[in-house]
């Protein structure tokens, strides 16, 4: 999984491309096996991605440290390397997941 991850992850239209095909698998299967709109699926995939986004964010972040790549003005807080690319990938896979799981759960819960 590491590997896919350099892979798609290496440059902005290769982790955007992967990202949309994602989404569309994940929406498309939502909507064939749970009878959702296409607008309304990509609706909730979108708030889902967005907060777990924020979750995922801080995860394996580590301050720069080294005093000559310290700019003025920067937050001492600000992450050295903070791999978004690799980030939206895995954020786009644990939404699917988390997307699919609720969809099978709203019927349970009369929604």
């Amino acid at each position: 999984m590491s590997g896919l991850m350099r892979v798609f992850g290496r440059s902005t239209p290769a982790t955007l491309a992967a990202v949309a095909l994602l989404v569309a698998c994940f929406v498309a299967a939502g909507v064939g096996l749970f009878k959702l709109t296409v607008g309304g699926g990509i609706a909730l995939y979108f708030v889902i991605w967005w907060t777990l986004l924020f979750a995922i964010l801080p995860i394996r972040n580590h301050a720069e440290t080294r005093p000559e790549h310290i700019v003025p003005g920067q937050d001492l807080g600000a992450p050295a390397a903070p791999r978004l690319r690799e980030k939206a990938i895995w954020t786009t896979l644990l939404t699917g997941f988390v997307f699919l799981g609720a969809l099978a759960i709203f019927p349970l819960a009369g929604l």
